[in-house]
This record gives C-alpha cells, sequence and structure tokens, in this order.
C-alpha cells in the first residue's frame, strides 16, 4: 500500500477518503508523510514523497467530496521527495520543501498556485544547508522560515521573492539534524526542536529570537526519562505552553508526550508502550475541542498504528482559515457546537456570516476590523480563536508622489490603523501619525532614498505600487 488519507470522527468512527496505489511510478503518488491541509478554497492538499509520473513525488488535492487530483509530478530538477506537509501563505499560494533534487540534489523550497503551477524558490546547496524536511512557518514579517536536516543541520529564513538567509548552524552540542519546522508563538520568537544531539545526544528543544540567537531550552536524556528524539513541530497550545512528541525514550522505550513552558520547563505527559503505540513522529494536533489528537507509526492492537487523543482540560475554541487577510477576503471559522451563532467580530468588528454546519461557519474581514482574535457568540457562550487574525494593510496610493526631506505625504489605504513603521525607499520615517484607518500621515526622513513607501502594521507588511522620488 502506498498511504491512505482518512478522517476520523471524535468518537473513533474512521473513514478512507482515498488509498494510493502503492506501486512503483503510480501516477497518484505513495508514501503521503507530510499529510493534508485545508486551504481556503475548502479542499485538502498534500504530498506523496515517492510515485508520480518521473517517481519523484506529487503534490495533490482531495476535495471535501472525496474526488482526487494530482496537480504535479516532481521531475528532479524542480525537487524530489516531498516530505513535509504544506502550507497556504497570505497571498493564497502553497509553499513547501522537498528532501531532494534542485540544481544540487540537496532539496527545493517551492511555491504552487491551487491550479497547479510550481516555483522553485531555492536550491540548497550544501553551504546553505540540504535536505529540508520539515513545514514552512510564514512569520508575521511575511517571509517563510524552515529547518534543514542535512549534516548538523541549520535554520532559515527565505523571502517571498526566494532570497536565503541561514540564520543558525547547529554544531551537535546544541542540537544535530531538525528533522521538524518552527513555530512562531506569540511572543514572537520561533520554537523548535533537533532530533539528535544536544547534551545526552537524544535532541533537544530550543528557541530562536527574530535576530538569529538560539537558546537550548532542553536536552532530553532518553530511556526510562523524558524521552528522546523528537520528529514533529511543535504546537503552543491555548494555554501558551508548547506540546510535542518523541520517537523513542519514555518508560516504554516507545516514545513520549511532553509539554514545556516558553521558559523551558518540561514536563512529560504520557509515555507509550506497544499496546498504545509506537513511534509517534507525526506530532500533535489541538482540535477545537480543545483536546490534542496524533497518531503513532506502529503498536496498538494490529501492530499497524493508532490514532489518540490526548485532553489537559483546555477548553474549547475556534480557528481560522486562513489565518490572516485582506478586508474583504473569505474566511472559514472552525469550531465545534457553532449552530446557533448569533455574532462573529475581527478584533471587535462585526462580520456577516453563514453557518454552514455545527463546525463551520463562513464569513469575511469586515471593513475597519484590526488584527486580533476572532470571537464567536453561541447560544451556549463565546468563543475566542486560539490566535490573533492578522488583517493584512493595503496602499492605495500617495500623495504627493515627490518631494525634499522634510515632505509630509498622506498614505491612503485599507487596514492602516495599527500602523507601527513607514520607510521611504527602505529608510524609516521617525515621525508618522495615523488619521484613520485609511489613511496615515507621514514626514520624509533624512537620508531617505527614492523607492517604494511601506507600512507595517501588526497585521503584516504593504508595499506602495510607485515610487516615491525624493528631490533635492
Amino acid at each position: 500500500m502506498g498511504g491512505t488519507i482518512f478522517n476520523i470522527s471524535p468518537g473513533g468512527a474512521l473513514t478512507t477518503l482515498y488509498a494510493f496505489c502503492g506501486q512503483y511510478m503510480c501516477s497518484d503518488g505513495d508514501h503521503s508523510f507530510g499529510g493534508v491541509i485545508q486551504a481556503s478554497d475548502g479542499n485538502f492538499y498534500g504530498t506523496t514523497q515517492g510515485g508520480g509520473i518521473n517517481d519523484n513525488g506529487t503534490v495533490f488535492q482531495l476535495t471535501p467530496e472525496g474526488t482526487f487530483t494530482t496537480l504535479y509530478s516532481f521531475v528532479g530538477k524542480d525537487g524530489s521527495a516531498p516530505t513535509a506537509p504544506l502550507m497556504q501563505a497570505t497571498n493564497g499560494d502553497l509553499y513547501g520543501t522537498t528532501a531532494g533534487g534542485g540544481r544540487y540534489g540537496a532539496g527545493t523550497i517551492f511555491k504552487m498556485t491551487l491550479a497547479g503551477k510550481l516555483t522553485r524558490l531555492h536550491s540548497f546547496n550544501g553551504a546553505d544547508g540540504a535536505n529540508p524536511v520539515g513545514m514552512l512557518v510564514q512569520a508575521t514579517d511575511g517571509n517563510f522560515y524552515g529547518t534543514t536536516s542535512g549534516g548538523a543541520g541549520t535554520v532559515f529564513e527565505i523571502t517571498p521573492a526566494g532570497t536565503l538567509t541561514t540564520w543558525h548552524t547547529f554544531s551537535g552540542a546544541d542540537g544535530y539534524s531538525p528533522v521538524a519546522g518552527l513555530v512562531q508563538a506569540v511572543n514572537g520568537n520561533f520554537y523548535g526542536t533537533t532530533s539528535s544531539g544536544g547534551a545526552n545526544g537524544d535532541g533537544t528543544v530550543f528557541e530562536i529570537t527574530p535576530a538569529g540567537t538560539l537558546t537550548v531550552l532542553h536536552n532530553f536524556a532518553g530511556y526510562g526519562i523524558d524521552g528522546a528524539n523528537p520528529g514533529a513541530a511543535l504546537v503552543q497550545a491555548t494555554d501558551r505552553n508548547f506540546y510535542g512528541t518523541t520517537t523513542n525514550g519514555g518508560d516504554g522505550d516507545a516514545g513520549t508526550v511532553f509539554k514545556i513552558t516558553p521558559g523551558g520547563r518540561l514536563s512529560t505527559l504520557y509515555s507509550f508502550d506497544w499496546g498504545s503505540g509506537d513511534l509517534p513522529y507525526s506530532g500533535l494536533l489541538q482540535a477545537t475541542d480543545g483536546a490534542f489528537y496524533g497518531t503513532t507509526g506502529q503498536g496498538g492492537t494490529d501492530c499497524c498504528g493508532t490514532v489518540y487523543r490526548l485532553s489537559m482540560g483546555l477548553g474549547p475554541f475556534v480557528r481560522t482559515a486562513p489565518g490572516s487577510g485582506k478586508v474583504g477576503a473569505p474566511v472559514v471559522i472552525l469550531g465545534t457546537n457553532l449552530a446557533g451563532t448569533t455574532a462573529v467580530t475581527f478584533h471587535g468588528t462585526a462580520a456577516a456570516f453563514t453557518v454552514v454546519s455545527s463546525s463551520e461557519i463562513t464569513t469575511e474581514v469586515p471593513a475597519g476590523a484590526g488584527t486580533g482574535k476572532v470571537r464567536v457568540r453561541t447560544l451556549s457562550g463565546t468563543l475566542w480563536s486560539n490566535v490573533a487574525f492578522r488583517v493584512r494593510p493595503q496602499i492605495k496610493r500617495i500623495r504627493p508622489t515627490s518631494g525634499p526631506v522634510g515632505t509630509q505625504v498622506q498614505i491612503i489605504g485599507v487596514s492602516l490603523r495599527q500602523t507601527t513603521e513607514v520607510t521611504f525607499g527602505g529608510v524609516a520615517a521617525t515621525e508618522f501619525s495615523v488619521n484613520s484607518d485609511k489613511q496615515v500621515t507621514a514626514t520624509v526622513p533624512a537620508s531617505a532614498v527614492t523607492g517604494p513607501i511601506t507600512i507595517t502594521t501588526m497585521g503584516g507588511t504593504a508595499r506602495s505600487t510607485k515610487r516615491f522620488t525624493v528631490t533635492e
């Protein structure tokens, strides 16, 4: 078998949605290690590590009704063996990595439209990292961050245009071979794991700041203690702590589930044995009922793995898909017991909505909304989103379009109320005022150069389409 795609109810009823053919050169692909994500169009997207026309892996789409489409088959020069899940960026495109292939055979970063047009953004060459197998994360600055596992491993940043910067190269003492992606926490820093290395050779949990300073928060100690070899990304839960799994170690040497605070205090929540499952390398998902769900690679009653649920007493919440958007953009709100919803607000601004089912609401980002939590009021109480929804700013026009240092420039757009920075050709303005959600007035700073004007808000960054010309 080449793997399956399934859904499972909270009560444990499992339905197979699609089964890959599992034979050599199957056009639909095989070994979908990365799982699937649901995009803003309601469909599911994922990758297979092998198969496809060239046996280099595929990108596929699956509709909620079960219609499967192979969108792309990798050819080698654009990548091979995509292992990580995809992610959908704020521009609506999908982004991912391949563990091999590319110009140097060390893996790639790519983007792809929902229609299936793929663009290779970067080919790793070994010197800047190799073999990325973890999921990318798009940070609040709009750039993407991830890890490579080859050699000792790296942490990198890549812009939407494809400019890559290596943030950190692991030495072994601070960890070795991160095979999972990163998570950006509410404090703005990034958190991740390495599968080995550290003080005991069993892997680490680390924090890295936007300035690139890495701190080891925990060194795993292996069998009979706190686990070993974490292979999946952390998840920051609604209690602001991080939760994750180790594939080995613990009381039964079959892996663990752990919690770690942002300060580095780790608690082992569960140690697997063969009966409950073995090799939990898929990580955790906090569902909207507040509980955590995951899978194991083997073990259980029939030896072939388990699906498990872990409750920590955390309350229900709602999740938005996507997690950011411009005013007017469609948003899906997922949760439980939503049938009696009476109001939806984005950071206090009311939005029109449609209740699709007890677990889904469709809406749009309302005019005047700011970056902040989404609130859903139901007959049984109020639910909040687990993270802030980021409302992306827009610049419509600037006036005037030229002038000397000291000129006051009006920047007209949408979602500008939460502006934190204005730049002229990359030079920050020392004086600006937010007049309304649709206008900011900024003074051309000393040393400003001709170029676009950018505005940064809590929801992201917008750039003017016209350049501002700095005159004498």
